[in-house]
């Protein structure tokens, strides 16, 4: 379709396009599925009823994957004898609000200090996975030396030897160091990681060269390439190395467990253990409350940065 210019040439007019001298046609904006249905026609209902089908199905599933989640918030509001009820009792009766003041107030040691302990150990390794793992990625992508590719496959290789392998030799080191039974015991293997290396080095080899070329020609040091230039880059990539990072060190079971042996010392997981009844049994309704204690801090910080998440390792895979 070709349209004459009141300066007397033709202009080829793309789809889409608004031609001189006529009037604005009102476009429709469609993004995400809704760019895939038509506009209309029999192919349009078909379209609808596969997109609805299709939304059920996922949300059945969804249900069906958070029902365990549900029934352990539910399960936190009952007496230990509710607990384990059949059928399943969906609406607590009595509420027993007073689970969550033991958990967090009468236990010994409380679930405060449980917190207190993982926030230390999650917080403190976080910030070092992080700045290692940048450095390190950054060197292994960015900066030329002798034998660089071939240190960053033995450095890779390493992430092929089984964690557990290493709790024993572990274990004997922090001893000897004096470290065992301290939370550092727990945070310095966790400062130093394969996977964030990893991670940052592909993050790294995404972002533009060019950006570090023109600021070392305008005069710029590696520091000041690294930090002001390549850095806020690879943000997102960062975020999803907090997420996975935090995630893996709050979790951590067999750490605590192995290098741990005072009560006022234990993180989240292994302090979940700690709930009894008066009979010296384990508390389901105490237990649970504890549980959905534990998983509040993951969920919320999932849900702030789940954008930068997916973003990140979406960016990374592709490329």
């Amino acid at each position: 379709m070709t349209a004459i210019t009141p300066a007397g040439l033709a202009d080829e007019a793309t789809p889409g396009q608004d031609l001189p001298g006529q009037p604005k046609r009102r476009r429709q904006r469609t993004s995400g599925w809704m760019a895939e249905i038509p506009q209309r026609g029999p192919r349009r209902t078909k379209a609808l009823i596969g997109l609805t089908v299709r939304s059920v199905v996922l949300w059945g599933f969804s249900l069906i994957f958070l029902m365990p989640f549900v029934w352990m918030v539910i399960s936190s509001l009952k007496r230990n004898i509710d607990v384990f009820t059949f059928p399943i009792q969906w609406i607590p009766d009595p509420v027993v609000w007073s689970n969550y003041y033991h958990v967090w107030v009468d236990g010994n040691p409380p679930m405060a200090r449980f917190f207190a302990n993982s926030l230390t150990v999650s917080g403190i390794g976080l910030f070092g996975d992080l700045l290692t793992s940048s450095m390190a990625g950054y060197a292994f992508a960015r900066l030329h030396f002798a034998g660089r590719d071939k240190v960053f496959l033995l450095y890779l290789a390493t992430a092929v030897i089984p964690g557990q392998l290493l709790l024993v030799p572990r274990f004997m080191f922090f001893q000897q160091m004096g470290l065992y039974d301290t939370l550092w015991a727990l945070i310095l293997p966790g400062v130093f990681t394969v996977f964030g290396t990893f991670l940052m080095r592909q993050a790294f080899l995404a972002a533009p060269p060019e950006l570090g070329e023109a600021a070392r020609i305008d005069g710029a040091g590696e520091w000041r390439v690294f930090w002001n230039i390549y850095l806020p880059q690879v943000r997102p990539t960062l975020a999803a190395l907090a997420i996975i990072s935090f995630v893996g060190s709050w979790n951590d079971y067999e750490g605590p467990l192995v290098m741990l042996s005072t009560a006022e010392n234990y993180t989240v997981p292994l302090g979940l253990t700690r709930f009894v009844d008066a009979e010296g049994g384990l508390s389901a309704g105490f237990a649970m409350a504890a549980s959905v204690s534990s998983v509040l801090p993951l969920f919320i910080l999932f849900m702030m940065f789940q954008r930068n998440f997916v973003a990140a390792l979406a960016h990374t895979g592709i490329k």
